[in-house]
């Protein structure tokens, strides 16, 4: 959605709630053209007062996702390498030390097309187009030791 919104050049300012507050996700939004992001256990006051807040031009991040927000930013600015979850770093590792995707799902208790997904993202973000690229990306851009 905030691909579209910003893709058709539309006035529409998005808010986003979700279960998800890590600061790559928050990160992600706000870089893709979010106005605001909230978890989704907000009250429905602040909902409300965000939804005010974005329709009179201003941005909406609660505190308690602010910190995580600045450091993702100073990260993502101090090192030209992407940022992985850490999800994402305990599926490279595993691919690393040789375990197929089933056995990366049993060990982390996901499915193998989680596992899939998340593979997916990591070639994305090191720019490769394959597990043993994204080993070797990892490796030398120190997500691995």
């Amino acid at each position: 959605m905030i691909d579209f919104v910003r893709r058709e050049r539309l006035p529409t300012r998005l808010l986003v709630l979700s279960a998800r507050t890590d600061s790559a996700v928050v990160y992600r939004c706000i870089e893709l053209g979010a106005a605001g992001y909230l978890p989704k256990l907000t009250a429905g006051d602040d909902i409300c007062a965000a939804i005010r807040a974005l329709a009179r031009g201003e941005s909406v991040v609660p505190a308690e996702l602010q910190a995580g927000l600045a450091s993702e930013i100073r990260l993502r600015r101090a090192d030209d390498r992407p940022v992985l979850t850490p999800r994402e770093l305990d599926i490279i590792r595993l691919a690393a030390d040789g375990h197929s995707n089933a056995e990366i799902g049993l060990r982390l208790h996901v499915s193998t097309a989680t596992v899939k997904t998340h593979l997916q993202h990591i070639f994305e973000k090191l720019e490769v187009s394959d597990r043993s690229a994204a080993v070797a990306q990892a490796f030398r851009r120190g997500l691995l030791a």
